[in-house]
C-alpha cells in the first residue's frame, strides 16, 4: 500500500526535524538526562519510519493484511513510544514514561507481523 510509503516518508521527515530540534534548540534548555530521553524518542522514531517504508515496499510487491496490521502497529508504536518520550523530555513529567512500554509493544507487534508476512510470502 502506498499509504505506508507516504506515512513512512512523512514520519522520517518528522523524525529528522525532531532530532535537529533536540540537537540545536533543546541542548541548552534540557538537562542531559532529558535530552537523552528526547534523542531516544527521535532515534526510535526514525527506525520505525524506515520500518513503515519497508512495509510499504513489500506491500507493493505482495499485499497482505499482515503487512497492513504491521504498519498500524508501528504507527501506534511511534505515537506512543516516541511521543511519550518527546512529551516527557519537554515537560519533565516522569509519569509519561508509563506510556512508553505500550508503544514498545506496538513496535514489537509490528516487527513480528512483518516477519510473519515476509515468511509467508517467501515460503
Amino acid at each position: 500500500m502506498r499509504l505506508w510509503l507516504i506515512l513512512g516518508a512523512a514520519s522520517a521527515f518528522l523524525s529528522v526535524a525532531a532530532g535537529a530540534f533536540g540537537a540545536h534548540a533543546l541542548r541548552a534548555r534540557l538537562t542531559p538526562d532529558l535530552l537523552t530521553i528526547f534523542e531516544t524518542g527521535a532515534r526510535y522514531h526514525m527506525y520505525h519510519s524506515l520500518g513503515l517504508i519497508a512495509i510499504g515496499l513489500l506491500s507493493q510487491v505482495r499485499p497482505s493484511p499482515l503487512l497492513n496490521n504491521a504498519g498500524w502497529a508501528m504507527t501506534v508504536g511511534i505515537l506512543l513510544f516516541s511521543g511519550s518520550l518527546y512529551a516527557l523530555a519537554l515537560s519533565g513529567v516522569r509519569a509519561l514514561g508509563a506510556i512508553t512500554p505500550v508503544g514498545g509493544l506496538g513496535f514489537l507487534a509490528g516487527w513480528l507481523l512483518f516477519a510473519i508476512a515476509a515468511w509467508r510470502q517467501t515460503g
